[in-house]
């Protein structure tokens, strides 16, 4: 974002008139400065505020939400003669749930119980079958280039409800597929950026949190420094960064370092509460799988993190669990992503419904693409874009319905195909957002979140 001529000059005159950070408050006040202060949306909105349970690796359709009854017929068949490859059942039964009666696995007893409030895409595609490529076009629409990724669109077309906080938050980033671009702003405002908290258990100790259990992050304490100290050097800080503009007449890493300089200043007060669950009941803490020793612990903190993130005022949180990539004994590990997962987003879906959030909270669950109901001679399943399922809740959709479907044995989709772009282009209608007028100018020519591609899908909105 570029600073009009004028505001640069005002910035950098309130800076020598003793007026301090109150002036620069004021004048951070206009969106035509901020980029995370509140905006309009292009028509009425449905939902305003996302969190995305992004299940990296792959989970299987066909084992979860796809029920396929003609796939037993082909069961143990091999795909050609002599192969070591063949069709292969589901090992969990599928049961009809809730009064909709829809077909949800026994795989995940928990979020099966809320089967009436679910939107479950059976028609999913995408681009690309391995990791790295799907996983980044998942999360920025692009798998070929560096692009702003979902959250920073939606915080950058809507702003956040609290300035004190991001409008935009990672927890458990995963480092596979493009690590931090997945949650970049690229050429968006730096102030768009996702902020990462924790990590997926497969990165370094450099991580800002090497777990969820350890609240204090090392960029919310000073040690040397008192709040007050902190401000005078902020606003000495602020002038000098604020003359460097007036000099270059536009400079977008001068302006990111203001912004994030005030947000990290600002964060130090709030991030800490929100992310404590000391006024947390042991109730709730119970529901969410929280505990020492407990599997469902890890995610069961990022949920319950997303709920006091979303009621904070956060406007898009995502929540990852590596790493659902089972070519190995899928029938072994399926059951621990599952175990660790199932609990707490059960409980999420829950927390947000009686809590009166889940009205205007677009809830997202899905990996970057699906599992064949084919199994290899390592009794796993390997990769599938071209037929996987993910589904919604809340924010607008209609709940207690299947869209879409795929062939007879849940392999390719076939019947109101929605592909990725579609999907992201759904997610920011929602939002009262029109993808194809979300844009940003850079590097001459007008980039938004789904290029040239998608189209709202209709079916899935209430």
């Amino acid at each position: 974002m570029n600073f009009p001529i004028n505001t640069r000059r005002e910035l950098l005159r309130a800076s020598g008139t003793g007026f301090g950070w109150l002036a620069f408050q004021s004048l951070f006040a206009s969106n035509a400065v901020n980029p995370l202060a509140p905006r309009g949306t292009h028509f009425p909105a449905k939902a305003k505020r996302v969190i995305f349970l992004f299940m990296c690796g792959g989970p299987s359709q066909v084992d979860t939400f796809d029920y396929k009854p003609a796939l037993s017929k082909q069961h143990q068949k091999p795909v050609k003669e002599g192969s070591t490859t063949m069709f292969y059942q589901s090992p969990w039964q599928f049961r009809p749930r809730g009064q909709s009666g829809m077909m949800i696995s026994d795989l995940l007893p928990h979020i099966a119980q809320h089967a009436d409030d679910l939107c479950v895409i059976n028609s999913m595609h995408t681009d690309h079958n391995a990791h790295p490529q799907a996983i980044l076009q998942m999360n920025t629409g692009s798998f070929a280039f560096t692009r702003p990724s979902v959250g920073s669109w939606v915080t950058y077309g809507l702003g956040t409800e609290n300035q004190n906080l991001p409008g935009f938050v990672s927890i458990n980033p995963g480092f596979q597929g493009g690590g931090g671009l997945n949650y970049s702003s690229a050429f968006l405002p730096a102030a768009c950026n996702g902020t990462p908290i924790g990590h997926g258990g497969t990165g370094s100790d450099s991580v800002p949190m090497a777990s969820l259990k350890d609240i204090q992050l090392p960029f919310m304490k000073n040690a040397k420094h008192d709040v007050v100290t902190q401000r005078r050097q902020l606003d000495l800080l602020l002038q000098l960064n604020h003359e460097r503009l007036t000099r270059d007449g536009s400079n977008a890493l001068v302006e990111g370092l203001i912004n994030s300089a005030e947000l990290a200043f600002n964060m130090q007060r709030e991030m800490p509460e929100v992310m404590s669950f000391n006024n947390e009941s042991p109730k709730t803490l119970e529901m969410y799988g929280i505990g020492d020793g407990k599997p469902t612990d890890h995610i069961g903190r990022a949920c319950l993190m997303a709920r006091r993130f979303c009621e904070a005022g956060v406007r898009f949180v995502q929540v990852n669990q590596d790493f659902w990539d089972d070519h190995t004994d899928i029938f072994k590990n399926h059951p621990q992503h599952a175990l660790e997962s199932d609990q707490p987003v059960g409980a999420l879906l829950h927390d947000l419904k009686q809590r009166g959030l889940l009205e205007d909270t677009l809830v997202v669950w899905g990996g970057e693409f699906g599992r064949p109901p084919l199994l290899n001679k390592n009794n796993g399943r390997d990769h599938n874009n071209v037929g996987f399922t993910m589904w919604l809740a809340g924010g607008g959709t209609k709940g207690g319905i299947p869209y879409g479907s795929t062939d007879e044995t849940g392999t390719t989709a076939v019947e109101n195909k929605v592909h990725l772009h579609d999907l992201h282009a759904t997610m920011l209608h929602l939002l009262g957002l029109d993808h194809e007028r979300l844009t940003y100018r850079y590097a001459g020519r007008d980039f938004r979140l789904t290029d040239v591609y998608g189209k709202v899908v209709r079916g899935v909105i209430a």
